[in-house]
């Protein structure tokens, strides 16, 4: 069941991503119920335990809330990698296990962020033979530094969607 719950609320987060715009628990379950049968109370749980952790923020729009993401899609991954290697005993062993795990394409992404939290560990500051100057594609500098912004109003105010 945690495994579908994460699932979950990555399928939600998606949404509030593409989207790019505050949405309501009903447009989510709309969009959600074309893929699965789910209940409107499960998206609404959902979205305000994302709300809870810091992902989204809401504003009251009539008796409803308008959810929207605060961090972006790379920060969030981050997070629950970082997450799940802080609940091992063994941090290192957590760690050779991923990798392990991972794609050519994904040792290489992980090269590439290295390069760019520790430029010296090529140990020159120039690009190497065949390396693109500057960051790798697909990467954005908000997306690596991105954190989740505090949401001071919270607490009274309408149940989302009802």
């Amino acid at each position: 069941m945690p495994r579908q719950l994460g699932d979950l609320e990555d399928a939600v987060m998606t949404r509030v991503w593409q989207w790019n715009r505050p949405v309501t628990v009903r447009e989510v379950l709309e969009d959600l119920q074309q893929e699965r049968s789910i209940a409107y109370t499960t998206v609404m749980t959902v979205m305000d335990n994302l709300h809870q952790k810091g992902w989204v923020r809401r504003e009251v729009d009539g008796r409803a809330y308008r959810y929207t993401a605060v961090s972006t899609r790379a920060a969030y991954s981050a997070a629950l990698m970082n997450e799940a290697w802080s609940r091992s005993d063994n941090p290192a062993a957590a760690l050779v296990a991923f990798f392990g795990m991972m794609s050519a394409e994904q040792r290489e992404a992980l090269q590439d962020a290295m390069r760019i939290v520790q430029p010296n560990l090529s140990g020159t500051s120039e690009p190497q033979s065949g390396e693109p100057a500057g960051e790798p594609a697909g990467a954005a500098s908000d997306e690596a530094t991105g954190e989740a912004a505090e949401d001071p109003a919270d607490g009274a105010g309408p149940e989302g969607g009802r």
